[in-house]
């Protein structure tokens, strides 16, 4: 099959206050790609994502998503195919909430079940997708009273409840304890498997949080791209020692990274 492009950047320059946040950028996702932005706090990471999702204009440079191009498009047709999650959604959902409505209400893109109409197919789907990313045992507890890792892991299915062709994930492991990372990574590693998983573009500043299955990878610093491509061949001590500004030593264990400074 013919690999189509979902998500490109030509240029894209973000200004703010004279301050250039993201500087001339070139970044590509195609169908069957999996990638992972990885950079310091203050990188631009989380900009680049914003654009990617619609929510921001670049000051200049050209954003195509699902073949549209920014400006010259109505996203609101395709916003709804452009999945997006990260550490502060859940403080915006009512903590009584059980979790499956949390899920299903991710249909319409609302925070709230009262303005729209489900059907148990709606229902079915959303704990379809729940069992997929593992909490679907949790679909009538309160959304409030899941741990943090739940929590991410059901907004994780919130995402793909539309059918999203793109799934975009801001530090989705932020503020986890340990066992809480484990059990979402292992849910993103499951969903890079599935054939039907759209493509997905992960920010992080850790390597330990590189889910296993994931394909390629985007160096950041200071609002520029140092390093691009596959994993295999992109991950690895230089580049990871020049994009944090300290030097670095990486290791690799079953598909999965750490790093730790090097040791005279």
């Amino acid at each position: 099959m013919i690999p189509k492009t979902i998500l490109k950047l030509s240029d894209v320059t973000l200004r703010r206050e004279n301050k250039a946040i993201l500087d001339s950028i070139n970044f590509q996702v195609q169908s069957g790609e999996n990638w992972v932005v990885l950079g310091p706090n203050g990188c631009g990471k989380t900009s680049l994502l914003r654009i990617a999702s619609l929510f921001e204009h670049p000051s200049s440079g050209v954003v195509s998503v699902l073949g549209k191009t920014l400006g010259k498009t109505d996203i609101r047709k395709i916003r709804h195919l452009v999945g997006f999650t990260g550490h502060g959604i859940s403080q915006l959902l009512r903590p009584d909430l059980e979790t499956e409505v949390v899920v299903m209400t991710a249909k319409y893109g609302a925070l709230e079940p009262w303005w729209h109409t489900y059907t148990n197919e709606d229902r079915a789907k959303a704990n379809a997708h729940m069992k997929a990313v593992g909490v679907n045992h949790l679909a009538k507890q309160k959304f409030g009273t899941l741990s943090s890792g739940e929590k991410q892991r059901a907004l994780l299915a919130r995402s793909l409840m539309s059918d999203p062709e793109l799934l975009l994930l801001d530090e989705p492991a932020s503020g986890l304890d340990l066992p809480g990372r484990e059990e979402l990574i292992n849910s993103l590693s499951a969903l890079t498997s599935d054939s039907h998983a759209p493509p997905i573009v992960m920010v992080t500043h850790h390597v330990e949080e590189i889910p296993s299955g994931f394909s390629h990878i985007l160096f950041m610093k200071n609002g520029s791209p140092i390093a691009s491509g596959p994993i295999s061949e992109i991950l690895n001590t230089d580049n990871l020692s020049k994009c944090f500004g300290i030097h670095l030593e990486i290791r690799e264990f079953n598909g999965r990274w750490s790093a730790q400074g090097k040791t005279n």
